[in-house]
């Protein structure tokens, strides 16, 4: 990224030659991107994030391509939730929330159920993978049961960009997204996939950026970043993924072997995030604090319990999967850059909360 926040500072707009350089450089950051996801240039936008990647597929899902019944799951992130609350309130399409099971898996069969009872065209919007339990979607599952229900299927991707090996040309889905501060790149910029086959129009309106899809003059320090850092995880996958796992294991079973009662939540050791550990723990005096406790220690941790006393709401995820008013919950993420001597000292540090 230093080269064009330094030196090339041409607006990519620009017919001159600095503009020239960093229109090549933005173009070339689309064809990598599209190459490690296995989908066509024209196909991937660049934006600020997955906020804005989620609304403008969702929004565009319902005045452009005609959906009138929405199909969502209350395990969302709020980028989803509050954009298929916001446009059932005012009245643009009806609202169904998927059952899922304890666990926090969605219920296949209740989805289908769903679809083939509506009367309507229906948009899909279910996440890959849940930001704070982990639980892993099976989308291509998803993807057919959509096609056979002439269906438009956007799935919230921002937690597996960069993190999974992506194949769009044999997925059966309409629009994904990443964001590129989920895999060591820049805050700030974020991708929208949308298949060829898809046609909607400009969420933001103004000049021709991103061949008429999103005015503004782009982030092409943010892109350029977006681009490398995509290409850095991917390489690393295999290894990076093995070890991860590995720390998110180590740490369960030091959890366990340590603190009595803990409690996983999610698919924990199924199909889940390699990335993240969502824990409750017995509530007591002590452990309500927990997050300034171990932020006291130096440890980054988000919360999220299914307490709703006060103004913290706690998290939605939790309520809604193991609304146990005992228990507090803690999301611990990890990443290459984590070590076992962290999670031992984590660990003896939440012994000595709890």
């Amino acid at each position: 990224m230093m080269p064009f926040l330094t030196e090339k500072f041409g607006n990519p707009s620009s017919i001159y030659s600095y503009g020239r350089e960093s229109r090549l450089a933005i173009e070339n950051a689309r064809k990598t991107v599209a190459k490690i996801l296995h989908a066509h240039p024209a196909e991937i936008f660049f934006t600020s994030g997955g906020t804005e990647s989620s609304n403008t597929a969702i929004t565009a899902a319902v005045h452009d391509l005609g959906c009138r019944h929405i199909i969502s799951s209350p395990l969302e992130h709020h980028a989803t939730l509050h954009t298929v609350e916001y446009l059932n309130q005012k009245g643009e399409a009806a609202l169904s929330y998927v059952k899922s099971g304890t666990n926090g898996h969605v219920d296949l069969e209740d989805l289908e159920r769903i679809l083939g009872e509506s009367g309507e065209k229906c948009l899909v919007t279910l996440m890959h993978a849940n930001n704070e339990i982990g639980n892993l979607l099976d989308i291509h599952a998803v993807g057919e049961i959509c096609k056979k229900y002439n269906a438009i299927f956007h799935s919230d991707t921002v937690q597996t960009v960069g993190h999974y090996p992506f194949d769009l040309r044999n997925t059966p889905v309409h629009f994904i997204t990443g964001a590129g501060h989920k895999f060591h790149g820049p805050k700030g910029v974020g991708i929208l996939y949308i298949n060829e086959n898809v046609q909607i129009k400009p969420m933001i309106h103004g000049g021709s950026q991103e061949r008429n899809m999103r005015a503004g003059t782009e982030n092409l320090y943010g892109i350029v970043g977006f681009a490398k850092a995509l290409e850095l995880a991917t390489e690393r996958y295999t290894e990076d993924s093995m070890y991860i796992g590995g720390l998110k294991r180590y740490m369960a079973d030091q959890l366990k072997e340590n603190i009595k009662g803990v409690y996983f939540n999610g698919d924990t050791f199924g199909e889940s995030l390699y990335t993240v550990l969502n824990v409750s723990f017995p509530k007591t005096e002590k452990s309500e604090m927990i997050l300034f406790n171990l932020d006291i220690k130096g440890i980054c941790a988000s919360g999220g319990s299914a307490c709703t006393s006060g103004v913290d709401q706690g998290s939605h995820v939790i309520r809604a999967i193991n609304n146990n008013p005992n228990q507090v919950a803690v999301r611990f993420s990890f990443s290459r850059h984590n070590t076992r001597e962290e999670v031992d000292f984590v660990v003896s540090t939440l012994r000595g909360l709890i």
